[in-house]
């Protein structure tokens, strides 16, 4: 059951955790970026949804453009449901020189995700039609000793190589341990 609250509809289990959330947060410096962290892990997709930020809005009295140019400017927080498992590439230049656009490619391939164009290639987020896999980029890493670098599930790989990331692709797929 849906309830609405001001504009936003979430169920009673999401209210309910958005509020221990934000009680727990309050008065800590950055409470915002603390409680937006935890609401998206909290979701099954991983994701910030319109009615969560307008919650989270009414509750904290902070502007909702306030709100919504936080989640926009770090590229942590996602607007959109993710896949399961999430392989995050980073286009920064050491990265890019040593072959990540060639990993981006292989990976839309392997994916079956669509080409698109190359502007705006540092901050890509495409998930699979069956929710299974978010691929992602990011400007960098700060990991430059290692490049090209990418990240399976939360784990940094660097000096990434199309062989490497297949396996990995395929460690994801068939659910088994990495060994």
């Amino acid at each position: 059951m849906a309830i609405m609250s001001g504009q936003t509809a979430l169920s009673l289990e999401e209210q309910s955790f958005a509020d221990r959330t934000i009680a727990a947060q309050s008065g800590k410096p950055g409470a915002l970026l603390g409680i937006l962290e935890s609401l998206q892990e909290h979701h099954p997709n991983k994701y910030l949804s319109a009615d969560v930020l307008e919650y989270v809005a009414e509750k904290t009295d902070i502007p909702l453009a306030q709100i919504y140019s936080v989640v926009t400017f770090y590229a942590l927080f996602n607007l959109e449901p993710q896949g399961d498992h999430t392989i995050c590439i980073c286009r920064g230049t050491a990265c890019h020189t040593r072959g990540s656009r060639n990993l981006l490619q292989r990976l839309r391939l392997e994916l079956g995700l669509p080409e698109e164009s190359e502007e705006g290639a540092d901050k890509l987020c495409l998930t699979t039609p069956d929710r299974r896999y978010s691929l992602r980029t990011v400007a960098c890493f700060g990991q430059c000793a290692l490049a090209p670098v990418v990240e399976v599930d939360h784990e940094i790989f660097g000096h990434m190589n199309e062989r490497t990331l297949h396996r990995e692709l395929e460690h994801l797929q068939s659910g088994r341990k990495k060994s």
